[in-house]
């Protein structure tokens, strides 16, 4: 089950998600794999602007922890600088910067020296455009005309050869979604032409992934003329509505006579969707839900599921199928709603409705008046 609350990710896991998101793997998959919310997910990719951080290496030139070791020991023996540079096949200023710089060989301790090393190779390093302000203002001008980063970088080459005045397109990527730099405004990404938040990778691809396929889909062209022109009561299009901290609400709008149903689902996925939308069909009055219609969202691909459970025929493309002749024979007909709705909404003898008055201002409309009761 994916895991709320304070506890993050491990440096284990943020590697494996990293490694998912090259991949071009979606938030929820990454998120499932992890044991995550998606929304979790998605917190930490938004953090570094989609863009993969860099491992902290070390270059093979520097001294390594087992070399300061070494030195350590060679210290405490007594070995002049010149031997212990012979022993490490080191230059001999090499040895003596790294004992002066670590307090001397008094003080010299070999895993103190390492992490003052890896401490001093984190210093700050300001970004090219944040350095050359002149640079930074024809960068921004250019994206602001719409233009992208890779003809910038192909411009600048070409109309100031051999000046300062060049950057690689990767350079203003990272600046625009690596807010963290504040050289370029957020705002600029906007100018893009793909408009994404966060970077991706060009070797991530969805390929061969079902994302966004519903299965055994049927176009809304298909669906019955007498649905589409409401002139039948029972039939009922529904949407999936999304609030803040991760809740969500799927409405049910009945289209002869525009009456609402709020039904909460604990998540947008399809199982939660469709396993709420159940439990309130079937604590309906039989015949008040003859047909579903719904969008092309994918939280209705267990469209199947639904079906099987309540006999409403629902199709996640926006079509609809009525419901099937042994649901249809189970309802009869003494729920069926009459052809001329009074002032009362139909169905308020149901115990999970009340009884409203419509609005009596515009009488043409009246009786498809919306009343949302909740």
């Amino acid at each position: 089950m994916p895991q709320r609350g304070r506890p993050g990710l491990t440096a284990r896991q943020k590697r494996e998600l990293w490694s998912r998101w090259r991949r071009g793997e979606s938030l929820s998959d990454i998120g499932r794999a992890l044991g995550k919310h998606a929304g979790s997910i998605f917190g930490v990719l938004a953090s570094n602007g989609g863009i993969s951080p860099t491992t902290a290496t070390r270059s093979a030139s520097v001294l390594s922890l087992r070399q300061r070791e070494e030195i350590s020991r060679c210290v405490v023996r007594g070995l002049t600088i010149r031997a212990i540079a012979t022993r490490l096949q080191r230059a001999p200023s090499t040895i003596s910067r790294e004992i002066a710089r670590n307090g001397g060989r008094s003080k010299y301790r070999a895993a103190r020296a390492d992490e003052r090393a890896w401490a001093s190779a984190k210093r700050p390093k300001i970004p090219l455009l944040a350095r050359r302000t002149a640079l930074r203002k024809v960068v921004a001008a250019k994206l602001q005309d719409d233009w992208s980063p890779e003809q910038i970088a192909g411009w600048l080459a070409a109309k100031y050869t051999g000046s300062k005045m060049r950057v690689s397109h990767e350079t203003t990527y990272r600046s625009l979604y690596l807010q963290t730099r504040g050289v370029l405004h957020r705002q600029l990404i906007e100018r893009l032409r793909t408009k994404r938040r966060m970077r991706k990778g060009k070797k991530a691809s969805t390929q061969g992934q079902r994302r966004g396929q519903i299965i055994d889909a049927v176009s809304i062209h298909d669906r019955p003329a007498e649905i589409t022109a409401r002139s039948k009561p029972g039939h009922w299009e529904g949407d999936l509505i999304t609030g803040r901290r991760n809740s969500h609400v799927a409405t049910l709008v009945e289209r002869y006579s525009r009456y609402v149903l709020l039904v909460k689902v604990k998540g947008k996925d399809s199982r939660s969707v469709v396993r709420a939308l159940i439990r309130k069909v079937n604590g309906l009055p039989r015949g008040l839900f003859l047909s579903l219609t719904w969008d092309r969202g994918t939280e209705l691909a267990l469209h199947k599921l639904f079906t099987r459970q309540t006999g409403v025929g629902c199709l996640p493309s926006g079509a609809v199928v009525q419901r099937s002749p042994r649901h249809e024979e189970r309802a009869g007909n003494e729920h069926e709603m009459p052809p001329n709705i009074s002032r009362y909404q139909w169905g308020t003898s149901h115990p999970r409705f009340r009884a409203l008055p419509l609005n009596r201002n515009n009488a043409r409309d009246q009786h498809r008046r919306l009343t949302v009761v909740t």
